[in-house]
C-alpha cells in the first residue's frame, strides 16, 4: 500500500488542461506543477527556505549522481535525503536513466541494465531497473521512477522500437523490485521516440502493468517544439484520465503552457536555474539578458509586473554589477526570480483552469512577449 493519491479537480472547458490535487507521505501537491531540479540533493545556489518563499511544492533529486557520490547507502544511514538536506517536502527522484545514456560510449546496455563508467573517477558500475529501484528507496523519495533509456534523437524506427520494448521490460522488473509499504509511488515512463505508434504501444505496456503514475519521456532531446507538442498530442489522451501525467525535462515557459493546454499535470527542466546562472531572466514579457551594457544604469527591476523578494529589492543596475563581478549573490538572485517565474506561472495555470479562463490565461500569456519583447 502507498499513501499516494491523485484527485482531479477541474478541466478547462476549451483545452485539455487539468487542474489536480496529487496526495504524498509528505504532503501535497496542487498540479499543474514545475519541480525545481536539485540534482545532487540540492537546488543550486538556492536554501530550503528560499525554495518554500518561492513555491516550490516538490523538487527532483537525481539517482544517478546521488549514487556516484556520496552514495545512496550513506544517505540511508543520514537518516534519508530530506533529513540529510533539510527538505520536509516531497521528493521525486528520476531514475538515473537519461544520465547513464548521455555518456556515450562510457556505457554498455544488455538486457539485464547498463554497464557505464563513472564521469567522476572512471568506476565501473551496472545500473539495473532493481538497482535504481532499490536506489530511490534508499534515497527515500516520494515518488520514484521506473527504469528506462531516453532514446536520443534522431534515431532509426528499428533501434526505437527495440529500445522501446526493453523498456517496457524494465518497467515490469521495478514494479516486481518495489519493497512493500515504504509508502512512495512508483511511475511507468512511455518512449517511443518520434513514431506514434510506438509511443501507443508503450503507453499499453505500461497501463497493463499498473503506475500510479505516467510520465512522458524521450521528449526536448533537440527536436523541434512543433514536434514535441505532437508527440504530447498523441500520447497525453491515451494515458489513464486518473493518474498524474509528468512530462520529463520539459522545459521553457511557452514549453509549460503548451504542454498545461494539453494535458500535462508535472514538469521538470533545469532551465530556470541553469539560465540565471549564465545571466538570463525570465519575466512576464520575454527573457532579459542582465549581462547587456544597457541595463548598467536601469534602476528598474527585471520585471516591474514580478513581485518576488528580488524584484520587490534590487535593480537591473545592481543585479548586472553583481553578474560582472562574478559575485555568487549573481546566482543567488537571480535563481530565486526564475524560480518564482516558473512557479507562478504555474499558480496562474491552476488559479485559471479552476475558474475556467485558462484560454485568455494562455492568450494573455503570449500578447505580453510581442507587445514587450524587445527587453
Amino acid at each position: 500500500m502507498t499513501s499516494f493519491s491523485f484527485e482531479l479537480l477541474a478541466t478547462d472547458p476549451e483545452s485539455r488542461a487539468r487542474r489536480g490535487r496529487i496526495t504524498t507521505r509528505r504532503g501535497m501537491i496542487e498540479t499543474p506543477v514545475f519541480m525545481p531540479v536539485g540534482t545532487q540533493g540540492t537546488v543550486k545556489a538556492m536554501l530550503p527556505e528560499g525554495l518554500k518563499e518561492t513555491g516550490a511544492q516538490i523538487i527532483l533529486a537525481n539517482t544517478y549522481h546521488l549514487f556516484l557520490r556520496p552514495g545512496h547507502e550513506l544517505i540511508e544511514r543520514m537518516g534519508g535525503l530530506h533529513k540529510f538536506m533539510n527538505w520536509d517536502r516531497p521528493i521525486l527522484t528520476d531514475s538515473g536513466g537519461f544520465q547513464v545514456f548521455s555518456l556515450g560510449k562510457l556505457r554498455k546496455i544488455t538486457e539485464e541494465g547498463v554497464r557505464f563508467q563513472s564521469h567522476l573517477d572512471g568506476s565501473s558500475h551496472l545500473l539495473t531497473p532493481e538497482v535504481a529501484t532499490a536506489v530511490q528507496e534508499a534515497l527515500g523519495s516520494d515518488i520514484i521512477m521506473a527504469f528506462d533509456e531516453c532514446i536520443p534523437f534522431p534515431a532509426d524506427r528499428s533501434y526505437v522500437q527495440e529500445s522501446t520494448r526493453r523498456s517496457s521490460r524494465w518497467a515490469k522488473r521495478c514494479k516486481q523490485a518495489r519493497r512493500e509499504g515504504d509508502g512512495c509511488a512508483l511511475f511507468g515512463i512511455v518512449q517511443g521516440g518520434m513514431h506514434p505508434d510506438l509511443r501507443a504501444s508503450s503507453v499499453a505496456d505500461l497501463v497493463e502493468i499498473g503506475f500510479e503514475g505516467y510520465a512522458v519521456g524521450g521528449l526536448s532531446v533537440g527536436e523541434e517544439a512543433e514536434l514535441m507538442y505532437q508527440m504530447m498530442d498523441c500520447t497525453l489522451p491515451l494515458l489513464p484520465q486518473d493518474r498524474p501525467r509528468y512530462v520529463m525535462g520539459v522545459g521553457t515557459p511557452e514549453n509549460l503552457i503548451e504542454g498545461v493546454h494539453r494535458g500535462v499535470d508535472m514538469f521538470d527542466c533545469v532551465m530556470p536555474t541553469r539560465n540565471a546562472r549564465n545571466g538570463v531572466l525570465f519575466t512576464s514579457f520575454g527573457k532579459l539578458s542582465i549581462k547587456q551594457a544597457r541595463y548598467q544604469e536601469d534602476p528598474l527591476p527585471i520585471d516591474p509586473a514580478c513581485d518576488c523578494y528580488v524584484c520587490r529589492n534590487y535593480s537591473r543596475a545592481y543585479l548586472r554589477h553583481l553578474y560582472q563581478s562574478n559575485e555568487i549573490l549573481a546566482s543567488m538572485l537571480n535563481t530565486q526570480h526564475n524560480l518564482h517565474y516558473y512557479l507562478g506561472l504555474m499558480q496562474g495555470a491552476r488559479e485559471t483552469i479552476a475558474a475556467g479562463t485558462f484560454a485568455d490565461y494562455r492568450k494573455q500569456f503570449y500578447a505580453a512577449r510581442s507587445a514587450d519583447g524587445d527587453n
